[in-house]
């Protein structure tokens, strides 16, 4: 939806996501829209919808199909749903490291998959650092993938989730994140995985004290436009859009950046144990994700493609 205040003949732009205010996805947005109002000399503007209170990712990206949002952010992962190549993005051990993985999105590789959305209204302007998901444990630490055997790990529930657990040895349990506290607490589950500001913010670290840095998946947030608002805009209008999200992308990983680091020496501070595996031996694990979940030409391509790149 684009609000158009006559007097000053600011077109103002709606973006919502289901994040707090005190994320560094918010910031980033938040960057976003200083940039717009800095780049079109005050002609554009973003009015943001923190929390959820648009709607579900799945919800909000069926408003911007239909033009009723103009930007939002949602996970890889739900983009999927829209755009199946997005899913190649979730495969473990598929990004040697953050430089490798910043590099892909940020090249040619990323500026394709933020095109593929175009078909199902729905444009990529940039990608947003979401960190890299790890596995955190209660009884004992994890330095090798047979410490994971027989060890009950919460998962999300989807398919490469719980086949990634399963293929290290563990027994995938999926269950809503509000209620894996009490899970780890009552020992329903030996441990999870996720990115240090989350095991931060949701308190399991009050249970689980061995945190296993095997970063086996680095799983963007996607920042989008409904292609019913970005053809309502004027070609100047969409550049100062581009490039602001562009800008906002840079700053945003920054934001990300403080967080982990922050999120780190709390963990240091109340006791959890960090290691850093070989990643190698994990990766030898899960070699068969490459053609057992993708048999098409086109996202076999985008894993080449990736593997390749520097």
């Amino acid at each position: 939806m684009i609000a158009c205040e006559r007097e000053t003949e600011v077109k103002v732009l709606t973006f919502a996501h289901n994040l707090p205010t005190s994320h560094p996805v918010h910031k980033g947005v938040e960057a976003f829209k200083t940039h717009l109002e800095t780049l079109s000399g005050g002609k554009m503007s973003i009015n943001i919808y923190a929390n959820g209170n648009l709607g579900t990712e799945r919800e909000v990206l069926e408003l911007l199909q239909i033009g009723s949002v103009s930007m939002t952010k949602v996970s890889a992962s739900a983009m999927s749903n829209f755009v199946p190549e997005y899913l190649v993005l979730g495969i473990p051990y598929l990004f040697r490291d953050k430089e490798h993985f910043f590099s892909v999105l940020e090249g040619k590789i990323g500026e394709k998959l933020l095109e593929k959305g175009e078909y199902v209204w729905l444009r990529g302007l940039c990608f947003y650092d979401a960190g890299s998901r790890s596995f955190y444990t209660k009884k004992k630490p994890v330095k090798k993938p047979s410490d994971l055997e027989g060890l009950k790990i919460r998962v999300m529930g989807d398919r490469i989730s719980v086949s990634l657990v399963q293929s290290l040895g563990a027994a995938p349990t999926p269950m809503a994140f509000g209620e894996l506290y009490t899970a780890l607490q009552q020992g329903v589950v030996d441990g999870a995985e996720n990115n240090a500001p989350s095991f931060v913010t949701s308190m399991h670290f009050e249970v689980c004290k061995y945190y296993c840095l095997d970063e086996h998946n680095y799983l963007p947030d996607v920042v989008l436009i409904g292609t019913k608002t970005l053809e309502k805009l004027t070609s100047q209008e969409q550049k100062w859009v581009f490039e602001a999200a562009k800008l906002s992308a840079q700053q945003q990983k920054k934001f990300w950046e403080e967080a982990e680091i922050e999120s780190m020496e709390i963990l240091k501070a109340s006791g959890v144990e960090f290691f850093f595996p070989n990643k190698d031996l994990f990766r030898a694990k899960t070699e068969f994700f490459k053609t057992d979940f993708f048999k098409d030409e086109k996202r076999l391509k985008i894993i080449e493609e990736i593997e390749q790149s520097k």
